[in-house]
């Protein structure tokens, strides 16, 4: 194992940490139930405080199911680039955990349609009926949410 060579990271401050959550607008959404663990790539808007999801469900869809499960969630927004070394790759992630909390559709008024379109990417359809669709904009309430990116110090 002396031979493996290792990359250093460190920490990012709260300012990096919004810069990147807002220049990349997705990720993967892990939620879980009594071990079962579903990962969805989705899109998401980050406001400087929240981060907030656009999903579609069908009335049997496995996020319906999970969503409604409550429980912790992770999600995870990163990114790689090359570095004028080969051997170097200048990359960083973002993990923040929590609860995802439903908007109400009473609660809309910051969300209405223009703002979802301009907030979100199109919802993805899936051999799904687009009138059994349901749309729901939930929230990730953080526990925690940490950031470490390449160090070359």
């Amino acid at each position: 194992m002396e031979h493996i060579e290792y990359a250093y990271t460190h920490g990012m401050d709260d300012e990096e940490i919004t810069e990147r959550l807002r220049a990349k607008g997705t990720g993967v959404l892990s939620l879980a139930d009594d071990g079962d663990a579903y990962g969805i790539p989705l899109a998401h808007y980050y406001d400087g405080e929240d981060l907030y999801f656009r999903l579609g469900m069908t009335e049997d869809s496995r996020k319906r199911e999970l969503l409604d499960g409550g429980g912790i969630v992770s999600y995870v927004v990163y990114g790689a680039e090359e570095t004028e070394d080969p051997r170097s790759i200048d990359s960083w992630s973002i993990v923040a955990e929590g609860t995802l909390t439903r908007i109400p559709e009473s609660d809309h008024d910051s969300f209405d349609t223009a703002e979802i379109n301009r907030h979100f990417s199109p919802i993805r359809v899936f051999d799904e009926d687009i009138e059994e669709i349901d749309i729901v904009i939930v929230r990730l309430d953080a526990d925690s949410m940490t950031g470490r990116r390449t160090s070359f110090d």
